[in-house]
C-alpha cells in the first residue's frame, strides 16, 4: 500500500479497520479474565485483578516503546528515500534487540518478585492469594505479550496490518473460550483464568512470525550500527507512547490505595469494571494513533503536508465518534456493565452508578489526547508528546487523586480524571494547530 501516493481515506480505514480490531481484541485479555472470574469468584476477584492490572500496564508500555519508537523512524525513512531500506531495518533490528532485552528484564523481575509487587500495587491479604493465583501461569509466557506488541507496530508499517489483526485476533478468541473451559470446566478459577490468557498470547505471537516467510515482508536483521544510539532514538520517540501504559498502572495503583483507604472493597470492585472499561476506550484511542501514524510519518519524510492534514481530519472525527458512544453507553447503562464483570452484590449494584457515571466523563476528550501523542510523534515533535503523556498520566492526574478528597470529600475522587483530560485538551488543542500550520503545503 502506497503511502505516498494511494488514496488516504481508503488507506486510513483500511488501517483503522486492522488497528481497532488487534487494539479491541488485546484488551479482551483482561476483559474477559475479569468477567470470568468476576461470575467465579465474585466482587473479590475482580477487585484482585485490579490489583493485577498495572503487570499488564508494564508489559504492554514496555513493548510499546520499541514498537511505536522504532516503527515511526522506520516508516519516515522509508518515505524520504526507497534507499533508505537498510536504514530503516538497523531500526527495527535495534528495537528487537531492544524489546527482547526488557522482555527479559521483566520476566526475571515479575518471576522473582511478583508478591512484593501486588503488594506495592495494593493487594491485601485477601487478595493477595487470588492475585498470585492468577499470576502465576502468566509468567511462562511473559515474553510474548510484550514482543506481541512490537511486532504488531512494526507489521503495520511494513504494509500487513491484517496479520496483526489476525494474530491478535486468533489469540484472544482462545482466551475467550479458554477461560470458559479453565475457570469453570475444568474449575481452576483464577489460575484458569491466567493459563487461558498465557496460552493466548503465545498463539497470537507464534501467527505474528509467519509475516517473516511471507512476500509482503522487506524487514530483514541486519547488523545496527551505533546500537547505543538507534536505541535512545528509539526510546524517545517512543517513550509517550510508552509512559500512557506506565502512567494507566500508576494511576492504578493511586486510585486503589485511596479507594481502599477511602470507600472500601466494593468501590475498588466498580474501580476495577472501571479500569476495563476505560482500557476499551484506550484503545479505540489507540487504533487511531497506530491507523494515521504509518500515514503521517511517511509523508512527513517525504515533505507531504496535505496528505498529513487529510489523515488528521479523518483521525480527528474517529476520535470524536468514539468519545460520544462510549460516554454515552457509560452515562446510560452503567449497571450494564456491572452485571457483565461479575456477580453483583446488591452494595455494588448501588454505588456503581455514580461512580461509573463520573468517572466516564473523562471519555469526552481521552481519544484526543491520546491520539495527539502519536501525532506528535509521527511529525517528530516529542517533547509536546512527552508533555502530554506526564501531565495527564501522572502530574495533573496523581495531584488529584490524593488532594480531591482531602478538599472535597471521598466521592470526589471520581471526577479526578475528568478534570485531568479537559486541563491536557487545552494544551493538546494549541499544539496540533501549532505544528499543523508549520507543515509544507505540498499539495496532497
Amino acid at each position: 500500500m502506497d503511502f505516498l501516493k494511494g488514496n488516504i481515506k481508503s488507506i486510513y480505514l483500511k488501517y483503522l479497520a486492522a488497528a481497532f480490531g488487534s487494539a479491541l481484541i488485546s484488551s479482551v485479555y483482561a476483559t474477559v479474565d475479569m468477567a470470568m472470574v468476576g461470575q467465579y469468584q465474585g466482587p473479590e476477584g475482580t477487585a484482585a485483578l485490579a490489583v493485577v492490572t498495572p503487570i499488564w500496564n508494564i508489559i504492554y508500555s514496555l513493548g510499546l516503546l520499541m514498537g511505536i519508537g522504532g516503527s515511526v523512524i522506520f516508516s519516515m525513512l522509508r518515505g524520504q528515500s526507497r534507499d533508505n531500506q537498510r536504514r530503516s531495518n538497523e531500526y527495527f533490528t535495534a528495537a528487537l534487540i531492544g524489546a527482547c532485552f526488557l522482555a527479559l528484564v521483566t520476566w526475571v523481575g515479575i518471576g522473582l518478585f511478583d508478591r512484593q509487587l501486588l503488594i506495592l500495587f495494593g493487594a491485601d491479604e485477601t487478595l493477595l492469594p487470588l492475585a498470585r493465583e492468577y499470576v502465576l501461569p502468566v509468567k511462562f509466557a511473559l515474553p510474548t505479550f510484550l514482543l506481541n506488541q512490537m511486532l504488531a507496530a512494526f507489521l503495520r508499517n511494513d504494509g500487513n496490518p491484517g496479520l496483526a489483526t489476525k494474530a491478535v485476533l486468533f489469540g484472544g478468541i482462545f482466551n475467550i473460550f479458554g477461560d470458559y473451559f479453565c475457570v469453570f470446566v475444568l474449575d481452576w478459577g483464577m489460575f484458569g483464568a491466567g493459563f487461558a490468557t498465557a496460552v493466548g498470547s503465545v498463539l497470537s505471537f507464534l501467527l505474528m512470525l509467519t509475516h517473516f516467510i511471507s512476500k509482503k515482508n522487506t524487514l530483514a536483521l541486519v547488523r545496527p550500527l551505533a546500537l547505543p544510539h538507534k536505541l535512545r532514538e528509539i526510546a524517545v520517540t517512543g517513550f509517550s507512547t510508552f509512559f500512557i501504559d506506565v502512567a494507566m498502572g500508576i494511576l492504578t495503583v493511586f486510585f486503589n490505595r485511596q479507594i481502599l483507604k477511602y470507600l472500601g472493597t466494593d468501590a475498588l470492585a466498580v474501580y476495577g469494571i472501571i479500569v476495563n472499561i476505560s482500557t476499551f476506550v484506550q484503545c479505540c484511542a489507540y487504533s487511531i494513533g497506530q491507523a494515521s501514524q504509518p500515514v503521517i510519518s511517511t509523508n512527513f519524510g517525504a515533505g507531504q503536508g496535505g496528505r498529513i492534514r487529510i489523515t488528521l481530519r479523518y483521525a480527528l472525527v474517529t476520535a470524536a465518534v468514539f468519545a460520544l458512544l462510549w460516554t454515552g453507553v457509560s452515562i446510560a447503562v452503567p449497571n450494564l456493565y456491572v452485571r457483565i464483570f461479575m456477580a453483583p452484590t446488591a452494595e455494588v449494584l448501588a454505588i456503581a452508578p455514580y461512580i461509573i457515571r463520573c468517572y466516564s466523563l473523562s471519555f469526552l476528550l481521552l481519544p484526543l489526547n491520546i491520539f495527539s501523542t502519536y501525532y506528535f510523534q509521527a511529525v517528530m515533535k516529542p517533547a509536546a508528546s512527552f508533555i502530554v503523556s506526564v501531565a495527564r498520566g501522572v502530574v495533573i492526574s496523581g495531584l488529584l487523586i490524593f488532594l480531591l478528597p482531602v478538599l472535597a470529600g471521598p466521592d470526589s475522587i471520581w471526577f479526578a480524571m475528568p478534570v485531568t483530560e479537559l486541563v491536557t485538551s487545552v494544551y493538546v488543542v494549541w499544539k496540533i494547530r501549532e505544528y499543523t500550520r508549520q507543515l509544507p503545503e505540498r499539495a496532497a
